[in-house]
């Protein structure tokens, strides 16, 4: 890996060289361990917590460049892009629902359902995690084990700035309908996100739960319930209601990680 990290950061700062065999060999090489995830755009440390490895970014970034237009055609359907479809799920164990979609360069673990939605490159997913219908996950998104992305759900991707973490949604975690989790946001294991949330890198996360409120931005904690809320920001024009995410509680010992998302909220209440 020493090899090709060298030359992909030369070719990062030098982008004649990608007129050289020896640079697009490396940069191949690159998105073939990424697509066999034995390679990771981000991974996690031995203290808990995550590493950006930002070469690796670089060289997904440097391999559209060097990839040509082609015309792919699934009659009726006709498409025209420069990036690879994955293909050989049975080998992979991963089960795909036409009209799902998941780029080479993704990986997917075994176990994997992809019902009809989206896998950019670089995005890597768990074993056992569910991509339900047409929700997305971003390139270079990372997505643990035992994870539900429920229906519509966006989970946002980053290429650049190359040092920005990636979206991480750790194992067990289960994201409700139409939530959007964007800019480098991490959702601690088995936390539980209501239908409708939006987080950003900026959004306020305030844990509710206590006598006093304790506010996070960009990260939820483990085990945590979250649903939209909305506080008052003070404007020149006046005072409006933001939207922000409350936590409303923890998942409790006995909410099975295969509960739905209704269940999780009933035990405090929420409706959804």
């Amino acid at each position: 890996m020493t090899n090709l990290q060298a030359t992909i950061e030369a070719a990062w700062a030098d982008r004649s060289l990608l007129q050289q065999a020896a640079t697009t060999d490396a940069i191949h090489a690159v998105i073939e361990e990424l697509d066999k995830g034995r390679l990771r755009v981000a991974e996690p440390t031995a203290d808990g917590q995550w590493q950006v490895n930002d070469w690796v970014k670089k060289a997904v970034i440097l391999y559209f460049p060097i990839q040509q237009m082609e015309t792919i055609e699934l009659k009726p359907f006709e498409y025209r892009d420069k990036m690879r479809l994955k293909t050989d799920y049975a080998s992979q164990g991963v089960r795909v629902v036409p009209p799902a979609t998941a780029r080479y360069g993704a990986f997917l673990a075994p176990g994997v359902i992809l019902m009809p939605s989206y896998v950019n490159i670089g995005a890597w997913v768990g074993e056992g995690t569910m991509v339900d219908t047409w929700a997305t996950v971003g390139s270079c998104a990372q997505i643990g084990a035992g994870v539900h992305l429920s229906g519509g759900v966006g989970i946002g991707g980053v290429l650049e700035p190359v040092q920005a973490a990636p979206v991480i949604i750790e194992d067990g975690a289960f994201i409700g309908s139409r939530s959007i989790l964007v800019e480098g946001c991490h959702v601690g294991k088995e936390a539980v996100i209501g239908a409708g949330v939006t987080i950003t890198g900026s959004t306020k996360i305030i844990d509710v739960t206590g006598p006093e409120p304790v506010e996070y931005k960009g990260f939820v904690p483990a085990r945590s319930v979250v649903i939209p809320g909305s506080i008052i920001k003070k404007f020149p024009a006046g005072e409006y209601q933001v939207p922000c995410a409350l936590i409303i509680g923890q998942r409790k010992p006995s909410t099975d990680l295969k509960t739905s998302l209704n269940d999780a909220l009933r035990d405090f209440g929420v409706s959804v």
